[in-house]
């Protein structure tokens, strides 16, 4: 692999304009698309195949047709002035011009007021009125928003306090705003700090916008047709943006080390490409494997953002191989430091260390020390994700200054609770001898359960085999409570199907929201122990070793647990949320830990491979173990550890969202790299590798024939023959070598 992308290096560098033109034009061919392409439907966030709540939405669709169960709707909270009851008849008149305007917009399937579903609470204060929709919220146009925007600003005028709540006028999330602006300033400081050249710290930054920008025109563009949205594209975002940075970082930086010691521009851009290459390879196909791998959970939301993430990695990969080394060839001296340009060829500048050669010896030193003191830290951290507690936080996470939260403050202040989160039972009767009694039956049975404070009165599909009841528990749609309840109704199913003929089955979007943080929770520890796995199996064939990929797994569950306990301290237990503008700890959000745990994979294994490769390859060149560590540091500690300041500051940039879903993924994957990066790649790693010594690149002889060599480290680069000296390279900028030889 190493030859072939050496060769790769070197031809993007010598036809440099022809690759910088085969990029512009990609990248105006799927901005075009995504000119033109129509908005993204629906991502299904919620939607789980096999889960009770998903098989009852699918026979209420099939049992009452035209019931338009997965339409959009809105549900219009009216709030009297103070004093006054909202059935004073100004009013009520503003009320009813408001319902009766809405239900005449052709794609409002019913508008029912307050005044004739009896919603009016008891105070008389509060009121509120439903509007169905005919199609799904993402199918509503701008033209349909606007009416019903336009009905409820009328009412205000009438002197009512109106909000809105439901899918119809939700707002859509953003991915980061002005925060990921500022995660991608801070990245820009480091890399300066990082290269002291300003197109060094450039050249990154351009070629990772180069690849978002791809990848997220891409996704629109293909919106419309595979239903993904901007919240689909938000990881891809995140992710393409991470690590394009990071990959670039890696391959400059080898290419300054190369020129440092005395290559031509071009050869160091092969070598550079071959050796950090092959490091970006694998680093991002283990990132793409974790993403991809979300696909097996059976949530299309979590499938469509892991694969357009995932494809967003491919194209940060492919970016560093070819226009990161194209872009060199343009400017072959500019990403030098001023003080390496005046620096004689052949002068290394890292020859006499440096702050992580110091670091390494302090480790090798104390490695028990610093061993235990990791691990113990880390652990400690971890200790919340005991008590991880997982759902689908609703209106009630969003921040008091969204409408869509203020009418659910209004609603359970006026109605309770558990009237934001009301059940949706589908009873099939087509078994029992009396229909309407059986559903009768029912609805007083599921009424008498505790926790329940109403159950509507059953309403029968046309062929009267089927009948829908509303419940209204007595505690909040997130609150474990209401979780309880669910399973205590379904527990009485058993008993009344034998007395009645009849069954039943629990949906709506509380009940939904629990069955899926139920299936998802059941589902983490096996795809935890899946990638785990699958890192031993991937780093086996990179590193050649048994006892490193066994490290390196270890780490990786150091790093999610202790993140994870991050995640579970601060968004559910509270503490210190209201500094990153948590408006309501609850429990995590179903996707979160799932996502986190294929998302740290990936990322876990880029630092491993970044580090480790480069004391692999120093062992492999002859060094003793112990000096191919501190080898190891000496060149990738400053590159790891710049790489992980800039995810952290991406990732960072995303906290500031107003979305709880992306706010908890940008916060979590930001504690992740930082526990990752600083704890377990800077001192966990050399302290096992210190107390092995020769022992960590052991592999049995049977086990070594079986592996295939994909040579990460570059040993084939070394044995290529020397450069001829005779032949003037093309580009004018130094000669040009024979070709390695191919391993």
């Amino acid at each position: 692999m190493a030859t072939f992308l050496y060769r790769t290096g070197r031809t993007a560098f010598r036809r440099r304009w022809l690759v910088v033109l085969l990029w512009a034009v990609v990248l105006g061919a799927v901005g075009a698309g995504a000119a033109k392409a129509p908005a993204g439907g629906d991502d299904g966030t919620s939607f789980m195949p096999g889960i009770e709540a998903q098989k009852a939405f699918d026979l209420i669709g099939e049992r009452f047709p035209g019931s338009d169960a997965d339409g959009a709707d809105a549900r219009i909270v009216f709030i009297a002035p103070e004093g006054q009851k909202v059935t004073a008849a100004g009013n009520r008149a503003a009320i009813d011009t408001l319902v009766e305007e809405a239900a005449g917009q052709s794609q409002v399937a019913r508008a029912v007021g307050p005044f004739q579903a009896g919603a009016v609470s008891e105070d008389g204060s509060t009121a509120y009125a439903t509007v169905s929709y005919k199609v799904a919220a993402g199918d509503l146009t701008d033209a349909d928003k606007q009416a019903l925007e336009k009905d409820v600003d009328e009412a205000r005028d009438a002197g009512l306090t109106v909000e809105t709540g439901g899918t119809a006028l939700a707002t859509q999330p953003a991915a980061g705003g002005a925060g990921e602006a500022v995660g991608i300033g801070l990245a820009a400081v480091v890399l300066l700090i990082t290269f002291g050249s300003v197109a060094a710290a450039g050249l990154p930054l351009l070629t990772a916008v180069i690849g978002v920008g791809i990848s997220m025109c891409t996704i629109l563009a293909l919106g419309s047709a595979f239903g993904l949205s901007m919240t689909t594209g938000t990881l891809a975002s995140m992710l393409g943006l991470a690590v394009g940075i990071d990959y670039a970082l890696l391959v400059v930086s080898r290419y300054r080390e190369e020129r440092a010691n005395g290559h031509e521009p071009r050869e160091a851009a092969g070598i550079a490409t071959g050796t950090a290459g092959s490091a970006v390879v694998f680093a991002g196909l283990t990132v793409v494997i974790a993403l991809a791998g979300l696909s097996v959970i059976g949530v299309p939301m979590l499938t469509k953002m892991g694969l357009c993430a995932a494809g967003a990695v491919v194209l940060a990969v492919l970016v560093a191989l070819t226009l990161v080394p194209a872009l060199l060839g343009m400017w072959p001296d500019a990403v030098l430091s001023r003080k390496a340009r005046r620096r004689p060829a052949g002068r290394s500048a890292g020859a006499g260390g440096n702050g992580g050669t110091r670091w390494a010896r302090f480790v090798l030193r104390r490695p028990v020390t610093v061993l235990l003191a990791s691990v113990i830290g880390l652990g400690v951290l971890a200790l919340p994700a005991a008590d991880l507690q997982m759902g689908m936080p609703g209106a009630e996470a969003k921040p008091v200054s969204s409408t869509e939260r203020r009418a659910y403050d209004a609603l359970a202040e006026g109605f309770g609770a558990g009237f934001n989160g009301p059940l949706t039972v589908v009873a099939d009767v087509r078994g029992a001898a009396d229909p309407k009694a059986a559903a009768a039956t029912i609805a007083e049975q599921i009424k008498g359960t505790d926790g329940v404070v109403s159950v509507s009165p059953a309403r029968f599909n046309p062929a009267g085999d089927a009948a829908l009841l509303s419940v209204v528990p007595s505690t909040g749609p997130s609150d474990e409570t209401t979780k309880d309840l669910v399973q205590t109704i379904r527990a009485e199913r058993p008993a009344l199907e034998e007395g009645t003929g009849a069954t039943f089955e629990v949906t709506g979007s509380t009940a939904m929201n629990i069955d899926v943080a139920q299936a998802l929770q059941d589902a983490l520890v096996p795809y935890l122990i899946v990638i785990v796995l699958l890192s031993l199996v991937l780093l086996m064939v990179v590193f050649r070793s048994v006892l490193v990929p066994v490290k390196a797994a270890f780490g990786f569950l150091l790093s999610v647990l202790a993140s994870l306990g991050a995640v579970v301290a601060v968004f559910q237990w509270g503490w210190g949320a209201e500094l990153l503008g948590v408006e309501q700890a609850g429990p995590i959000m179903s996707l979160m830990p799932v996502f986190l745990v294929g998302i740290v994979f990936g990322l876990a294994m880029d630092y491993e491979v970044f580090l480790v490769a480069r004391m692999r390859e120093a062992y492999v060149h002859g060094e003793r173990a112990p000096q191919a560590v501190v080898t190891g540091f000496r060149h990738s500690a400053r590159v790891v550890t710049a790489a992980a300041v800039i995810m952290i500051a991406v990732f960072s940039g995303f906290i500031g969202a107003g979305e709880s879903m992306i706010k908890t993924i940008g916060f979590g994957l930001a504690v992740a790299v930082l526990f990752d990066a600083f704890v377990v790649r800077m001192a966990f790693v050399p302290a096992v590798l210190a107390l092995l010594g020769d022992r960590a690149w052991w592999l049995p002889r049977w086990l070594d024939r079986i592996l295939p060599r994909v040579d990460v480290e570059g040993a084939g680069l070394s044995r290529a023959p020397a450069p001829a000296p005779a032949a003037q390279d093309s580009t004018g900028t130094g000669t040009r070598p024979q070709e390695p030889a191919r391993t």
